[in-house]
């Protein structure tokens, strides 16, 4: 078997475990239904739109996200929807997981977004110090909007009060630091694809 062929196996591989989580986000929106949990349907509702994103850009644009990166996403978000049934408050473990898991997310989009603008725009000109530094902070910047968010839906969203703050913060900037690490380059296929979108909305 040839390094191609192994690729495409893990390739098929990672869609599939993607199918299945999509599958048990389903499951949580109907469980969440019958029993009357809101907060369980409409956090797996959410998630279950955010992982068909993806679906969406290669639909509307082309551009097929790497597989990898799609289960990373669909596992963050399935992760957090599976914690609203009660596992959150079970378990602290299982907060800080998430936490990271999702950061890391957060921290490779902010990272392709702030790269495909430098990359784009000559006036945009950062040392690569400066650019694991945009990671971080960009990361505790949406902890802080996320926090606020979860605050603001109320009932809506699960809230599992103040204490866990400042822990949420550290993993989430530990999330930031792997991606600033070792991270940057598994999006390269994100950074072009922004990138030519913003070309595209320049030359319109």
């Amino acid at each position: 078997m040839t390094l191609g062929d192994l690729l495409d196996v893990f390739d098929t591989w990672e869609r599939r475990l993607v199918w299945l989580l999509q599958l048990a986000l389903v499951g949580l929106i109907v469980y969440g239904t019958v029993t009357g949990r809101v907060s369980v349907s409409v956090t797996a509702g959410l998630a279950l739109c955010v992982t068909l994103l993806p679906a969406v850009l290669r639909r509307e644009y082309g551009y097929a996200m790497d597989a990898g990166l799609v289960l990373w996403i669909t596992a963050a978000v399935f992760l957090h929807s599976l914690g609203s049934i009660g596992i959150y408050r079970q378990y602290q473990w299982y907060d800080e997981v998430t936490h990271t898991v999702s950061s890391i997310v957060v921290a490779g989009f902010g990272y392709a977004s702030f790269r495909a603008l430098e990359l784009h725009s000559d006036d945009v000109a950062v040392p690569s110090a400066f650019r694991s530094l945009f990671i971080v902070v960009f990361v505790l910047a949406a902890g802080v909007l996320w926090e606020v968010f979860e605050y603001a839906l109320g009932d809506l969203v699960p809230v599992y009060g103040v204490d866990d703050i400042a822990t949420d913060f550290v993993f989430n900037a530990i999330g930031g630091l792997i991606v600033a690490i070792w991270g940057a380059g598994h999006v390269g296929g994100l950074v072009g694809f922004l990138r030519d979108r913003l070309r595209s909305n320049a030359d319109q």
